[in-house]
Order: structure tokens, then C-alpha cells, then sequence
């Protein structure tokens, strides 16, 4: 285990790499664990990505600062990620990575200093969508999806209830509609951030601290209030 830097005036967080067992795999994962933390978000990322994240690691150290703890995890194994990049035959199977997610968060409500915490998740690309099927199917507080691929969640987009966050860049304008497409199918409390100057991967200067900002924001609200509701 290992000690992170400062975020503002919070102690640092500790690190801990953890292997979640599901049906048939282990999958490797980073837990972010602060001080005292009320709430915990956990990732899906899209193709390609993983819990080595740059982006994600950024967006998790910012949360873990507002006194969440983070959990980032591999959606696939290392076998399956090698034959993926040749095959490119999981990174669009929702209901795989959705059932990974679902599998990770049943995992949480076993470790006994997790299992009281609201539960929000952070998805990016194909992993918003597998966010927005798992969190039809489970009591989730929150979503945040940043440049996501909310329409592949297809019909699961009206079964959602958690409060969810859709941002995207300003300048990622095929995704942007995509994005507004699925928000009129969504009957929950909803919002659609769009990020001035960003592209897909907010790698513009500026953008991917103005879409952490925003989810911050989001799961403050949001998780901290499930938290204090009786």
C-alpha cells in the first residue's frame, strides 16, 4: 500500500492494488481509499483504456480529495485485452462489460468498510454505456459519463433513476449528439455538460480539469445527500 500526494487541505489517500474476483475471472483493480469517505465511484472505461487510466487516474485522485473512495478496475483480463486488440469483438459488448461492472459492485457491498457508502459510477466512452445498463439493474446514487456512449446502453437509458451527468466535448460533435439523443430517452434527473474546445479525450488544455470539476461537483451533491437521507 501506498500514500498519494495532498489534494487541497485533505490527508492523502491511500492506494491499494486488489484483484475482484467474478465468475471465471480476477480482475486487477486500484483501490483509492481517503480519510473518513462518504461516498464510492467506481470506473468503466472505454476500449482500450484501463485502471492505468491517465485520464481516469486524474479524474480519481480529484475525487478521492473530496473524501470519495475510487475503484478502478481492468473490465477485461489480460488475455482478453491482448485478443481484443486484434479481434476488436468485446470493446461493443455491452452486456460483458455491463455484467463486469455489476460483478465489481457486488463485490463492494462485501468489504466491510465499502458496503455503507452510496455508490456512484464514472463511465468514459463504451464504459458510460455499461454504466448506465448496470445502474438499470442496481440501486446506484449517481452517473457521470464523460465522453460516453450513452445510446449503446439502448433500452436500459429509460430503466436508469440515479441522477446522471452526461458531459462532452464541444468539439466531439458526433458524440455530442449521440449524447443528446440518449438524454431525451432518459426519465431520470439528468444533465448534459458540453466542455467549450474539447475534443473526444479532452486533451486540450483546461478541458479534462473542466470535466473533473463538473463530476465532482455531480457526485458531491449527489452521493452526500443519499448519504445523509434516512
Amino acid at each position: 500500500m501506498e500514500e498519494t500526494g495532498h489534494h487541497g487541505s485533505r490527508p492523502a489517500s491511500a492506494q491499494t492494488d486488489i484483484e475482484i474476483p467474478l465468475a471465471g475471472v480476477r480482475l486487477k483493480g486500484i483501490l483509492g481509499r481517503p480519510l473518513s469517505p462518504t461516498g464510492v465511484v467506481v470506473f468503466a472505461h472505454g476500449s482500450g483504456s484501463g485502471r492505468l487510466s491517465v485520464r481516469n487516474q486524474f479524474v480519481a485522485a480529484s475525487l478521492q480529495g473530496e473524501g470519495f473512495a475510487t475503484v478502478l478496475f481492468d473490465l477485461l483480463t489480460a488475455e482478453e485485452e491482448a485478443s481484443e486488440r486484434v479481434t476488436r469483438h468485446l470493446r461493443f459488448d455491452i452486456p460483458l462489460l455491463a455484467g463486469r461492472l455489476l460483478g465489481v459492485t457486488r463485490w463492494l457491498q462485501h468489504v466491510p468498510w465499502l458496503a455503507p457508502l452510496p455508490i456512484g459510477y464514472f463511465g468514459a466512452s463504451t464504459g458510460a454505456a455499461a454504466a448506465l445498463v448496470a445502474a438499470a439493474q442496481l440501486p446506484v446514487n449517481a452517473v457521470v459519463s464523460r465522453g460516453g456512449r450513452p445510446d449503446l446502453a439502448g433500452a436500459s437509458l429509460s430503466l436508469v433513476r440515479a441522477p446522471t451527468l452526461l458531459i462532452v466535448g464541444g468539439e466531439d460533435t458526433e458524440v455530442l449528439a449521440l449524447n443528446r439523443h440518449a438524454l431525451a430517452m432518459m426519465t431520470c434527473e439528468k444533465a448534459l455538460s458540453i466542455v467549450p474546445g474539447a475534443t473526444h479525450l479532452f486533451e486540450e488544455p483546461g478541458t479534462l480539469q473542466e470535466a473533473t470539476r463538473l463530476a465532482d461537483a455531480w457526485f458531491k451533491h449527489h452521493l452526500r445527500d443519499a448519504r445523509s437521507t434516512p
